[in-house]
């Protein structure tokens, strides 16, 4: 069968999505949809044999039941801009293919990264990885939006000094800090791309990867619908137990208290949601 075309997709080549002052996601190229997925599944099957409420059937089990290989026939390419601290935590998801701008062969752009005063915090007391969830005062977050943008701005001078004087942009790079913008291409299918936007839209990811994972997802429902629909259902708004949370939750349908204490129930308060916590 010929090229999949989806017409939502198509419509949305090119175009910056913002995120942020000066990042952006563009989706450059896609490589089939929902049908291909069904195309996939039902290989020995001809076009046109069925309908799409069985096609949406049919991507919902798969998802349910992880066979991941139909969802990997579709991929999608994009051109992210992104500050190098996102990157760094984005490189993690290692199934993509992907080419960055190089600052051995480029002069960087003066473009850094700032936070909104809402972004700011004090570093939580039971996350070391995070911030609490409540920003500081208007005054204190106009004293820290002021001493980044300095260390950017002397950073990127003694940077150009460098670059000017004819050292080689290998070493006139290296004390750039990480809120300088980066650009890449990055190429992922579809079953790998459901696994990063289950990792970074979690509440527990940082602030500033899920803004740009948000927007790969509105991506991802325009390229396949059905799948992202599925993925909505499944996966973001659906939680996984362990087999003692498992017993704590027919435990509670059977008119019983949970056996799980400390972080355990926690955790597990967590899944359930705010409601279980009362």
């Amino acid at each position: 069968m010929a090229r999949c075309i989806v017409a939502e997709a198509d419509a949305i080549l090119d175009r910056e999505f913002r995120v942020h002052q000066k990042g952006f996601v563009r989706l450059v190229d896609y490589l089939g949809g929902d049908e291909r997925i069904v195309q996939a599944a039902r290989v020995s099957y001809g076009g046109g044999t069925k309908t799409v409420r069985e096609d949406a059937g049919l991507i919902d089990y798969l998802l349910r039941n992880e066979h991941t290989s139909p969802f990997e026939q579709v991929v999608m390419t994009f051109h992210i801009k992104m500050p190098i601290f996102v990157a760094r935590q984005w490189i993690r998801h290692r199934t993509a293919r992907l080419n960055e701008i190089s600052g051995r062969y480029s002069v960087m752009k003066d473009e850094f990264w700032l936070p909104e005063p809402s972004a700011i915090a004090r570093q939580s007391s039971d996350n070391k990885q995070g911030r609490d969830s409540e920003p500081v005062g208007p005054d204190e977050a106009a004293a820290v939006i002021a001493a980044l943008e300095r260390g950017q701005k002397a950073a990127y001078a003694d940077y150009t000094a460098l670059v000017d004087s004819g050292l080689a942009r290998e070493l006139a790079r290296v004390n750039l800090p990480l809120s300088l913008y980066t650009e890449w291409y990055w190429q992922m299918d579809l079953h790998n791309l459901f696994r990063f936007l289950s990792l970074r839209l979690d509440a527990h990811a940082q602030r500033e990867i899920r803004d740009y994972a948000e927007v790969l997802l509105d991506i991802c429902g325009r390229v396949a619908p059905l799948a992202t629909a599925s993925f909505r259902k499944h996966l973001l708004g659906g939680a996984r137990f362990s087999s003692d949370e498992l017993g704590a939750l027919k435990a509670i349908l059977a008119g019983n208290e949970p056996k799980l204490g400390g972080k355990e129930l926690e955790r597990f308060r967590e899944k359930l949601g705010d409601t279980a916590k009362e």
